[in-house]
């Protein structure tokens, strides 16, 4: 049986690279039951050399295609295959449309780390009728609330058309002067539009749309991406979004403070619970048949019993059982996540 050894991509937070090497034997398994060409066995953590690896073994060798994938692994920072008592390096090709710093550049309190950013919507692509998009690209991603848009970079990263809605009107200020920036430094060729969000001549916040493309040949021939940041209450997401549009929604519900969403009387729900059950129906409307939703939460503020209730109530399947429970980690003391994937 071929075997094989995963280095791990050290995270700038030393909490999730504790935990990311565990993460990643889940999210390989779901590698190996979605889009790899041979069954993968039971993965471990095995130290070698002094340094911990992720090893797993195979039922025949991976194919460049399987290589193509793994290299899209969240954490994965180099993929060995075993000779003898030596190491063999295998050339990774991670889907990359633009540089790193896309990612990395924005810091801020409470950012969700890109790493399980990374992991969360690779779980959802995977999970869908279309996994081997992760390498043909042509997905129309969504995250209904999306703070300063780590969920919208990594689409811009894997190629894929990326929506988000956010009522926070800093974190809408924040992301739309990064993104232009940046935008503006990397001399990618685009166009940005921004305004007034209204319907039926209600405002309901601010909207940025940009068209881009990741080179200028690309631009010109018409083969571009849509990005597009809606500064309002997730509730309006059927309202803005077309209805079974979305491949992919990816989020990270809130941990238990100020969430983002109002209520009809216009008082700001604190209830993490109440926030997912009224939004929930509103973007499984936008998702469509086929396409897959990851959510991840605080297990302290919502049971998992009680999240798999309101997935169910809004037609959707939920995916239990192997790597798909074995996605809970500790962020720190007031707070357990764990990642909820869920299918229509």
């Amino acid at each position: 049986m071929p075997e094989y050894a995963i280095l791990i991509l050290p995270s700038a937070n030393r909490v999730y690279t504790d935990t990311s090497r565990r993460l990643l034997r889940a999210e390989l398994a779901v590698f190996g039951d979605t889009v790899l060409s041979t069954k993968v066995g039971e993965s471990a953590t095995t130290t070698i050399g002094g340094v911990d690896y992720v090893t797993f073994g195979t039922a025949a060798p991976l194919t460049d295609t399987d290589v193509a994938y793994l290299s899209n692994l969240s954490s994965a920072y180099a993929l060995f295959e075993f000779s003898g008592e030596l190491l063999r390096p295998l050339a990774m090709a991670p889907v990359a449309e633009f540089d790193s710093d896309l990612l990395t550049i924005q810091k801020y309190p409470g950012k969700t780390n890109e790493l399980f950013t990374k992991l969360v919507l690779n779980l959802a692509v995977l999970t869908t009728d279309r996994p081997a998009a992760l390498l043909d690209r042509g997905l129309h991603v969504l995250d209904p609330l999306c703070g300063r848009g780590t969920t919208l970079n990594q689409a811009m990263m894997y190629g894929f058309d990326a929506t988000g809605l956010e009522l926070d009107g800093k974190d809408f200020d924040a992301y739309q002067h990064f993104i232009k920036t940046w935008l503006r430094t990397k001399r990618i060729k685009h166009s940005a539009q921004a305004g007034m969000l209204r319907r039926n001549k209600v405002r309901l916040g601010q909207r940025l749309e940009i068209e881009y493309a990741a080179t200028k040949e690309r631009y010109r021939a018409g083969d571009t991406r849509d990005l597009t940041y809606f500064n309002c209450d997730t509730l309006h997401t059927d309202e803005l979004v077309k209805h079974g549009s979305v491949d992919v929604i990816v989020t990270d519900a809130p941990y238990g403070v100020q969430h983002g969403s109002r209520t009809q009387d216009s008082a700001l729900s604190r209830s993490p619970r109440d926030l997912l059950a009224a939004a929930v129906p509103t973007w499984a409307r936008v998702l469509r048949n086929g396409g897959a939703l990851a959510v991840s939460w605080n297990t302290y503020v919502v049971k998992r019993h009680e999240l798999v209730e309101i997935l169910t109530g809004a037609g959707l399947t939920p995916r239990e059982g192997g790597p798909y429970e074995e996605l809970a980690h500790r962020v720190d003391q007031a707070i357990v996540r764990d990642v909820l994937v869920a299918t229509k």
